[in-house]
């Protein structure tokens, strides 16, 4: 293997992780709360980090930037 394989691999791609927001609103339907739209914790953790790599204009975040609360949310959509 080469490195740029294993450093590819320690990185999540903005598409892996729109992915992972999808089931979580697929298992977890968004609710209204007065008109307000509210995503479970593990899709809105994700949706956090969504948005950052938007507004940055990031393709990918390292796997050891990730709090635990993301981390969980991206292994929990695999599952």
């Amino acid at each position: 293997m080469t490195q740029q394989n294993a450093s590819e691999r320690d990185r999540i791609s903005i598409a892996q992780i729109e992915a992972a927001i999808n089931v979580w609103r697929n298992r977890n339907p968004s609710m209204f709360d007065t008109d307000v739209l509210v995503l479970c914790a593990e899709a809105r953790s994700l949706a956090d980090l969504y948005g950052e790599l938007i507004f940055t204009r990031g393709t990918s975040v390292s796997r050891e930037s990730l709090t635990q609360a993301q981390l969980a949310a991206l292994t929990g959509a695999l599952a």
